[in-house]
């Protein structure tokens, strides 16, 4: 079953500044796992609650916006760190919503991701506000990642929910 977009909110509260992550080379060093997060600026209260919820996966998540190298406007740059925030990240995860749905960067930053990782290493977060689940038949082409039985996060196969995995067991 997709992540609700209200379990998200619920989650964000419990974002704080100190819980924002730590660098990257930290990261590794300390192997956690590193990911590039895809989604609209738009859903930022949804993003907060989303990275609460991989934290506790044990996976570590490089969001744009709280990048200070990044340009304060949209440019060439821009699109240049995001390719390398993308490469360099074990991980690419793109969270489904219907702002990240229409948005301009969401396919170009997954069609780069698609090009540059393993098909596996690029993971779909489909959410649901009760009534439509946001993704679309491109996004079919990924594993995804939704609540398993146990009300922890899990990895599928496209169209599956059987023969998971837990999301802070992939990749050890």
């Amino acid at each position: 079953m997709p992540i609700s977009i209200n379990e998200l909110r619920t989650a964000s509260s419990r974002y704080t500044a100190v819980r924002k992550g730590i660098a990257l080379e930290e990261a590794r060093t300390m192997h956690l796992k590193t990911a590039f997060l895809c989604h609209s600026h738009k859903d930022q209260d949804l993003v907060k609650g989303l990275v609460i919820l991989l934290q506790e996966a044990g996976w570590q998540i490089y969001i744009d916006w709280a990048d200070t190298s990044m340009p304060d406007s949209p440019n060439r740059q821009t699109a240049a760190n995001i390719k390398q925030r993308i490469v360099d990240h074990h991980f690419f995860l793109f969270l489904a919503t219907s702002n990240s749905m229409i948005s301009r960067w969401c396919p170009w930053e997954i069609g780069y991701a698609d090009g540059k990782k393993p098909i596996d290493h690029i993971l779909i977060i489909p959410t649901t506000d009760g009534r439509t689940t946001h993704g679309s038949e491109y996004l079919q082409l990924y594993r995804q990642i939704d609540w398993s039985d146990l009300r922890k996060l899990g990895v599928w196969q496209p169209g599956e929910h059987t023969n998971g995995i837990l999301l802070e067991t992939l990749w050890r």
